[in-house]
């Protein structure tokens, strides 16, 4: 067969076809007048019917190339000139009834071929069990079988004459093919096809009905024996068993393909599927499904005639039949293909529709709460929360007109930061309940790609761990929903624990409040975004921000106007020089100044305690509690989150903002504080941060703020001009400028915010910017 155009799927058969058939080949070629036939007793022979070697008869595929048949089949097409009293198809119900025909005829033998009826084959063991699920698959079959509905009669009998009178006078089956077509014009694809399956298979299904009837009925038997019925058995199952084995598989391949026609055409009438949908499939295939469907019906009619009536030399090679067969197989493939994109791409646009919705609701406000949370969270009508105070399964009504944060994390949640926050929280709120910021509740919502029955039993046990509230089962979440929290443009959700936070009327107002949470405590209730951005308004640089519900020490030091000193790093030698220079300074400059040492960000374990130990023990200062010190470092980083993201926003929404322009973390004082201490944190080197109250703070790296401690009298009497801490800042800009190279680095977390660009904390100029990846165990 000539090569199909590229952007065509080829249903060429790739079966070897032996050299006796090649005689033929342009036999079947599609042709604009009938063939030439010959009289009976003139060496009869049509061109789609060449007599092998042998004398019987043989068909051939098609050889030309299939985009020149396709456009003959498509001109015969006139479905969208259908007359309005067309006689009306039941495709479901003629399909149901070929289904019985076919599967009364095609039993499973012992030996995994079709039982030929009336033969005396007796299948035993293991083949009795499947002949039973045959039967009892076809009683289903039965028992749901109509009886009325309208049969289109006519077409039948018009068809079934095409089908068997044009054969026995020696029409071609690529133009009997072709008449049926044009006489099946006005019906879709998928009715052309069901129609002549239809007519063929009653004329198949009473020949049969005759056969199994034959030894049990006396007129089955009159008219067996009439039709010489015991003779055309013993053949089809000893001479000719081959040959109707193929037979019956083309038959059976022929009911494969119009039943993956049908469902191509029920898709492709889905409003859901539009033409520019359709077009990245290959539908166009269809009328090719078709036409090779229709043909491989008439060549089955004339093997049916051959084996039945006409006598062995009128039977077709099973090779042929085989090689049809295999050509049905590659069109059924391909369809299949079709069917699977047509669902994926269907499926796609439910799935952007049923999205949109949710996203509607979801930002949308309303009179209360419960529509955007039964959206969230939904099955079957039953209660879709688990309340882990009660331990008992509670509808969504527990959460009408309240604040309620939803907490979402995988599994891995207990170790968490975001878990231990919420926990603190919720612990404050039980013990506070009539306050009007303990006016919310927590639902944690468990994210996970693949449950198993492992993961569903960790659920569990987390669930029961838990005093807030959580979903009864991950199942009440829908993948509509999930996919939702994990667009990029909304949720973002990928492994990193979110806590989203909806209002009384159902709106979400904060899709991350995690970090005003590990800031600001339950002063940050209602958790919005605009309670946030008033916080940050309100608030500078200063020591109250950064002992804020850190240590109640901390609090009374600033209560009574004491300076203090926040300390850290791994250099054991460089803090006992600099506890020491700092006392003396403030000794000697009348300030009461008390030090506390914070370490350092993500200090491993055993050397946090062993420094600890070693400044208790010599008592060189305070020293926080280790929870304590983990608590300080993420909460700057959420400071970091927090006034970093408020800061962007404003920018964006900014009308002088330019869209070349990036985010600059330059010019705010709080922004420029939070990233000097996390560039401290970031190293194993000493640093400081001094100050009192409200007022500025002073804050340098180890080595600078250790030698102005000890350069002291070189500024004592800017300190009493200005006041300790201008006078320690106007000095340690001085020591910068004599000392210029340094080396700062800044780890931040690689989830939340991102900026393209970050200045550094010591000399304003912008920061390399290098991606690291860490596992610490410790």
């Amino acid at each position: 067969m000539a090569n199909l155009p590229q952007n065509k799927v080829n249903f060429q058969s790739s079966t070897p076809v032996p050299q006796s058939a090649y005689v033929a080949q342009n036999a079947l070629l599609p042709q604009n007048k009938a063939p030439t036939t010959h009289r009976r007793g003139e060496n009869y022979r049509t061109p789609s019917q060449q007599l092998g070697r042998d004398g019987r008869r043989q068909f051939s595929t098609l050889t030309s190339d299939d985009s020149a048949l396709i456009t003959q089949v498509l001109d015969t097409d006139r479905s969208h000139e259908r007359p309005y009293d067309a006689t009306p198809i039941s495709l479901k119900h003629i399909l149901q009834a070929v289904d019985v025909i076919f599967s009364r005829v095609t039993k499973p033998d012992i030996h995994g071929n079709l039982l030929v009826p009336g033969s005396a084959l007796v299948p035993t063991g293991a083949q009795t069990e499947a002949l039973e699920r045959h039967e009892k698959a076809l009683h289903a079959n039965l028992s749901s079988l109509h009886d009325n509905y309208e049969v289109p009669i006519s077409l039948f009998n018009a068809i079934s004459s095409e089908i068997f009178g044009k054969w026995l006078s020696g029409e071609d089956a690529n133009k009997t093919t072709m008449d049926i077509l044009r006489i099946v014009q006005h019906y879709d694809w998928d009715e052309k096809v069901v129609l002549t399956l239809g007519a063929f298979s009653v004329k198949d299904g009473e020949f049969w009905l005759v056969a199994q009837l034959y030894t049990i009925n006396a007129l089955a038997k009159a008219v067996g024996t009439l039709r010489q019925l015991p003779e055309i058995l013993e053949r089809a199952s000893t001479a000719l068993k081959s040959k109707f084995d193929a037979y019956n598989n083309l038959v059976n391949t022929v009911l494969k393909v119009t039943k993956c026609i049908i469902q191509l055409q029920e898709l492709r009438r889905d409003p859901h599927l539009t033409t520019e949908l359709e077009s990245t499939t290959s539908t166009a295939h269809i009328p090719t499904a078709v036409y090779w469907t229709i043909r491989s019906i008439v060549v089955a009619a004339s093997q049916l005639l051959g084996i039945t009536g006409m006598g062995p030399e009128y039977v077709t090679e099973a090779w042929e039949l085989s090689s049809l067969s295999h050509k049905l197989e590659n069109i059924h493939s391909h369809l299949e293909e079709t069917i699977k994109r047509l669902y994926d791409i269907i499926q796609r646009k439910k799935d952007d529709e049923a999205l949109a919705a949710i996203a509607y609701i979801l930002e949308t406000p309303h009179i209360d709460n419960t529509k955007t949370l039964r959206v969230l969270f939904y099955k079957d009508d039953q209660p879709a929360l688990y309340d882990g105070y009660s331990k008992r399964r509670v509808d969504i009504d527990v959460l009408k007109r309240k604040v309620v944060i939803l907490f979402l994390s995988d599994l891995d949640v207990a170790q968490e930061n975001e878990y231990m926050i919420a926990h603190q929280m919720y612990d404050e709120k039980r013990q506070f309940p009539t306050r009007p910021e303990s006016q919310y509740e927590i639902v944690w919502v468990p994210i996970v790609d693949n449950w198993n029955e492992a993961k569903y039993q960790q659920f569990e046990n987390l669930r029961n761990g838990m005093e807030w509230y959580s979903v009864f089962h991950p199942s009440v979440v829908s993948p509509t929903v999930i996919r939702y929290l994990r667009k990029q443009d909304k949720w973002n959700f990928v492994k990193k624990p979110l806590l989203v936070v909806v209002d009384p009327q159902g709106k979400i107002v904060h899709t991350n409040a995690v970090h005003m949470m590990c800031v600001f405590g339950s002063a940050a209730y209602p958790f919005t975004n605009n309670r946030e951005r008033l916080l940050w308004e309100n608030e500078t640089w200063r020591m109250e921000l950064l002992a804020d519900s850190l240590d109640q020490n901390l609090l009374s030091w600033i209560q009574e106007g004491k300076f203090v000193c926040l300390y850290g790093g791994e250099d054991i030698t460089w803090i006992r020089d600099f506890t020491r220079a700092a006392r003396s300074v403030a000794l000697e400059a009348g300030i009461q100044l008390e030090l506390l040492y914070v370490g350092k960000s993500k200090a491993k374990e055993q050397k946090l305690k062993s420094i600890m130990r070693i400044i208790e023990e010599e008592k060189l200062s305070h020293v926080l509690d280790r929870n304590l010190i983990w608590f300080f470092w993420i909460r700057l980083e959420s400071m970091w989150q927090s006034k970093g993201q408020q800061l962007k926003n404003e920018l964006l929404s900014s009308t002088q903002l330019r869209a070349a322009d990036t985010f600059s973390l330059r010019n705010d004082p709080v922004l420029k504080g939070i990233i000097s201490l996390l560039s401290f944190g970031s190293t194993e080197r000493g640093w400081a941060v001094i100050g009192t109250g409200s007022a500025d703070m002073s804050k340098a790296n180890g080595e600078h703020m250790l030698r102005s401690l000890r350069e002291y009298t070189a500024w004592e009497i800017r300190r009493r001009e200005l006041g300790f801490t201008p006078a320690l800042n106007e000095y340690l800009a001085e020591v910068y400028k004599s000392t210029p190279h340094h080396c700062t680095n800044l780890v931040l977390p690689a989830t939340g915010l991102m900026p393209e660009t970050v200045a550094c904390a010591e000399c304003g100029r912008l920061m390399e910017r290098y991606t690291m990846f860490r596992c610490c165990t410790d």
